[in-house]
């Protein structure tokens, strides 16, 4: 019993609420157009008139993502370089090249090209409210079996 509630303590130490998440870019045009497109259909309420709406509007092609602006300094970010996954602090940029270092390991520096680095993969580190909801839950938990198991 004891050797799996150390496990447990040992395996909830090593848990993070931080967490790598790509943000996604939204298009105001593309989402006013596809929303005038729904009232319009509900409006006329027939449904041959909505679909030729709908191919009458072809979709937009989303903007691209200026990498230099989401890779600004002192930001710790999950890049993509050439199928390979980095966890890195940015530094600067150095004309057209990204100089960073790894999260755990400031004195290793890396250069990237921004050709290299795959624009809709950067991954920014941010503070997870579910995963410490659930580390809070099961901790609450944990100490309510202790107390109990005290008790009895």
């Amino acid at each position: 019993m004891r050797k799996n509630l150390y496990l447990i303590i040992i395996s909830f130490s090593l848990v993070s609420c931080y967490t790598y998440q790509v943000k996604k870019q939204v298009n105001p045009e593309t989402d006013n157009k596809q929303g005038s497109q729904k009232k319009a259909a509900v409006v006329n309420n027939t449904a041959p008139q909505a679909m030729e709406l709908q191919n009458t509007n072809p979709q937009q092609a989303a903007p691209p993502i200026n990498i230099q602006e989401k890779l600004t300094a002192n930001k710790n970010v999950k890049i993509d370089v050439e199928g390979r996954s980095y966890k890195v602090i940015v530094d600067r940029w150095e004309s057209d090249s990204l100089v960073a270092h790894p999260v755990h390991n400031p004195k290793k520096i890396l250069k990237f090209h921004k050709n290299q680095i795959n624009a809709e993969r950067i991954a920014e580190k941010r503070f997870s409210q579910p995963i410490a909801d659930i580390i809070t839950i099961v901790a609450y938990a944990g100490i309510g079996v202790a107390v109990w198991s005290l008790l009895r």
